[in-house]
Parts: structure tokens; C-alpha cells; sequence
């Protein structure tokens, strides 16, 4: 008896990749590192100076100390202290690009989807329709021809 030989590992891997959804992940991400640098550019080009026009311009300067003394930046700060200014940075980044993804991406496939979700009942109605009224018309035939054979005569 011959025995099935199981595919290679380099075979496997090659499968592997060429299944469409490796593919299509790969391409989210190059695609979301590009958008990355389209967000982080409104975030420093506009949120940015917007929030300096209260503050500073930079939102990883905004800090809170729980632990004086609290001097200087960076390896040579003391004290301990909570940098809130970079966390809210972060978060007004992810809501910018949720909304960009929802607004320029979810919002207009749904409605593509929902468009020709509507378009395919139309089309199966309109179908269903033609099939009753063709339905309709040959019972109407029949009536017709058993009305003329008049009534008492057999079907040949």
C-alpha cells in the first residue's frame, strides 16, 4: 500500500501565503503605518497649536507632581510625577483616526453594502413578481380553453 505523503513545510508555507487574508492583512498593515504619519501630522499641525492656544504647544509638557520635588525633564527629573499632557496626546490620536476610519471608511462601505443588499430584494421581488403573473397568465389559458370546450366534454 502506498502512503500519502503530507505536503513539505516549504510547500505549506507557501499556502500559507497565498491565502487571500494574509495578504489583505499585510496590506492593512503598510496602509495603517502610512496613516499613522497622516495622524500624527494633525495632531501636531492642528490639536496641537489649538491646545497651545491655552496652554503650551506640546501636550507631553503638561504633568501633574505627586512627589516634590519635581524639577527638570527627562533622566534628570525628580520627584514622581504623572505626565497626563502625553496620555490625552495619545487619546485625541486615536479618536482622530477612530473618526477618520469610521467617517472615510466604515460609514461609506456600510452604506455601499446596504445600497446593494436593497438593490438584490428589489431584484429577487421584481422576480418573484414576473413568476406570479406568469403563473397567473396560464391559469387564465386554461380557464379560457376549458370555457371554450364547453362544459360535460372530456380532456383528449
Amino acid at each position: 500500500m502506498s502512503e500519502k505523503q503530507q505536503p513539505g513545510v516549504w510547500e505549506g508555507f507557501k499556502a500559507f501565503l497565498m491565502r487571500g487574508n494574509v495578504i489583505d492583512l499585510a496590506v492593512a498593515v503598510v496602509i495603517g503605518a502610512a496613516f499613522t504619519n497622516i495622524v500624527n501630522s494633525v495632531v501636531k499641525g492642528i490639536i496641537n497649536p489649538l491646545v497651545g492656544a491655552i496652554g503650551t504647544k506640546n501636550l507631553d509638557s503638561y504633568s501633574y507632581c505627586l512627589k516634590e520635588p519635581c524639577h527638570g525633564t527627562g533622566d534628570t527629573a525628580t520627584g514622581v510625577r504623572i505626565l497626563w499632557g502625553s496620555v490625552l496626546g495619545a487619546t485625541l490620536s486615536f479618536v482622530i483616526t477612530a473618526a477618520v476610519v469610521y467617517f472615510l471608511m466604515v460609514l461609506p462601505m456600510s452604506k455601499f453594502l446596504a445600497r446593494q443588499a436593497a438593490r438584490q430584494k428589489a431584484k429577487e421581488g421584481t422576480q418573484e413578481i414576473i413568476e406570479v403573473s406568469e403563473l397567473e397568465v396560464l391559469k387564465e389559458i386554461r380557464d379560457a380553453l376549458l370555457a371554450q370546450r364547453g362544459p360535460g366534454q372530456r380532456p383528449d
